[in-house]
């Protein structure tokens, strides 16, 4: 590793979107067709996803959030369940994922995490079941399939069903298997700052095809699936014809708007074409940053993963170790006055109106506790090069030699 006296871009952000020449070929495609709504983009990028992470289905919508609130209100629907059953959620995860489960009329129900992965930890997950717990929501935090063989034995014992949150998570496989395949329905992000971006956007995906048709029309409105596309009655004649115009504007439960354009399908297919070109780069970068940084490790815990699963690396967690005698809040605002963007590392159990509502304590979750006090991430993204690296590197061992470390001989 080199030394890097000065960044090489003045802002090191958590993430990154990249504009090429196929992308601007494909937008000025959408432009000049005049079709704006679900297309042949949209389609050929759901297809294409659902490949990817070997799944049938694949449907399209406005964002993550989005695809975790269909989920829910699918499940809701076709197993029966009631206001106040229970969900259990992670301690440590974005806001999003408790905020889709309350939307639904359902209680998350928290589950602290593993001290090394930050996922859930299977055997919390198994104090916290009742009678009235009928779903579980692994979250594969930046990057990092959840340990999905246990969580899924206590989900067969207790009859539970289990929606995937694999926002942060794409194109890497746990014990062979891709993330998106492990549940009833798992949920993806395409919004800024993702392993793929469109802008706005997320995917919610399942091989059940009961599901797939619910899904789509509560993304509609709630519309009768006989009629989501304007291509749907294009080429029918007869009573097949008449009955799609009889039927195009029937809504047939309670749903939303959640849908995009054919711009944000279009990026996704020039995007999913470099899916794993982005998870060799993020894979490639993070390794360079733990093996330049295991100096520091008295002072801070590097990611690491287990070795039946594979890491995507969205983002780059850093926890700082009680004894290193440095606050986080010192560090991360070093790193930000030289131009490293940092984020908390998804605080979730103690975030205002969480604690308020489900009367949480100081405690009550020790090991979210921790890495809320201690944890932060940065970015490691394709468009990070060696200097940018370097430069990261370099600033943590900076930050660290003013409160005592000393390079070994």
């Amino acid at each position: 590793m080199k030394a890097t006296p000065r960044v090489v871009k003045e802002h090191l952000g958590v993430g990154c979107f990249t504009p090429t020449k196929k992308a601007e070929k494909y937008i000025l495609q959408v432009l000049r067709s005049g079709r704006l709504s679900y297309g042949p983009f949209i389609k050929r990028f759901e297809k294409e996803f659902a490949k990817a992470h070997g799944v049938r289905f694949a449907v399209m919508v406005n964002s993550g959030t989005s695809a975790l609130r269909i989920a829910f209100a699918c499940l809701k629907e076709t197993e029966k369940w009631k206001d106040g059953d229970e969900v259990l959620v992670p301690a440590t995860t974005f806001i999003a994922t408790a905020n889709t489960v309350i939307s639904n009329g359902l209680v998350p129900v928290f589950v602290d995490v593993d001290p090394k992965t930050y996922n859930i930890d299977p055997e919390d997950m198994k104090r916290k079941i009742t009678s009235r717990t009928r779903a579980v929501v692994p979250v594969h935090l930046m990057g990092l399939p959840a340990d999905m063989r246990p969580i899924k034995r206590i989900a067969r014992a207790h009859k539970l069903k289990i929606v995937e949150d694999s926002c942060e998570t794409m194109f890497v496989k746990y014990r062979g298997i891709s993330v998106g395949s492990l549940s009833d329905i798992a949920c993806f992000s395409t919004y800024i700052a993702h392993m793929i971006v469109t802008g706005v956007g997320g995917l919610t995906v399942t091989n059940n095809p009961k599901y797939a048709r619910i899904l789509r029309s509560l993304a509609n409105h709630g519309r009768d699936n006989i009629y989501i596309s304007m291509d749907d009655s294009k080429g029918k004649r007869g009573k097949a014809f008449e009955e799609i115009i009889a039927r195009r504007f029937r809504f047939v439960r309670p749903g939303f708007s959640f849908r995009v354009t054919e711009f944000e399908g279009a990026l996704g297919c020039v995007e999913l074409e470099k899916g794993k070109s982005i998870t060799r780069t993020r894979q490639k970068n993070a390794r360079y940053l733990i093996k330049h940084l295991d100096p520091l490790k008295e002072y801070i815990q590097l990611p690491s993963h287990p070795p039946y699963t594979e890491h995507a690396f969205m983002l780059f967690p850093i926890v700082v170790h009680k004894k290193s005698g440095v606050t986080k809040r010192n560090l991360v605002n070093f790193l930000e006055s030289r131009g490293i963007e940092t984020r908390d590392l998804m605080p979730l159990v103690n975030q205002p109106y969480i604690r308020k509502k489900y009367a949480i304590r100081t405690g009550d979750f020790p090991v979210a506790d921790w890495i809320n006090t201690h944890g932060f991430y940065i970015g490691c993204h394709q468009a990070m090069g060696q200097a940018e690296l370097d430069y990261i590197i370099t600033t943590l061992f900076d930050f660290f030699k003013h409160h005592g470390y000393k390079a070994s001989k």
